[in-house]
C-alpha cells in the first residue's frame, strides 16, 4: 500500500495554484518543515522530505494532477497549472476546509490513492467530501 504525505502534497498543489514562477518543490518542502517545526510538530529528515517533494512533482505531473503552464499564460517549462484532477485532489485534502481528515483517510485506504483510475473513482464519489463514505 502506498502512503503519501498529504500535508506536503497539499503544499505543492497550493504552490502550483498560486505561483507563476518556477516550481521549486525542495524549497516548498523546507517551508513545510519550518511551519511544522514552529508548531512543535515532528519534521523528520529535511533532506528526505526534499527528495520526497521532488518525487511528488514528477508523480503529480506524470499522473495528470499538474501540467506545464502554456506559453501563452507565461509558461516557461518550469512552472505548472493544476489540471481538473489536481483541483479535485486539492479540494479533497485541503486542510483549510473543515473535515479534510476524512477524505485523507479514505485516500489512505486505497492501494495507491494517486493512481489515475483509483483517484478518479474515489473522487467521483460525491459523498467523500461530505464525510459520508
Amino acid at each position: 500500500m502506498t502512503t503519501y504525505n498529504w500535508d506536503l502534497i497539499e503544499r505543492l498543489l497550493h504552490e502550483v495554484q498560486n505561483g507563476e514562477g518556477s516550481f521549486a518543490p525542495r524549497k516548498y518542502a523546507a517551508r513545510e518543515a519550518a511551519g511544522k517545526a514552529m508548531a512543535d510538530e515532528s519534521v523528520g529528515n529535511l533532506y528526505a522530505l526534499k527528495d520526497t517533494a521532488a518525487g511528488y512533482e514528477a508523480l503529480l505531473l506524470e499522473r495528470g494532477f499538474i501540467e506545464s503552464r502554456p506559453e501563452a499564460e507565461g509558461g516557461n517549462g518550469e512552472n505548472f497549472i493544476l489540471t481538473p484532477r489536481g483541483s479535485s485532489l486539492l479540494s479533497l485534502i485541503d486542510s483549510s476546509i473543515p473535515g479534510e481528515h476524512h477524505p485523507r483517510h479514505v485516500l489512505d485506504q486505497q492501494e495507491d490513492a494517486l493512481h489515475e483510475a483509483t483517484f478518479d473513482e474515489v473522487a467521483s464519489k460525491a459523498a467523500i467530501a461530505g464525510g459520508a463514505i
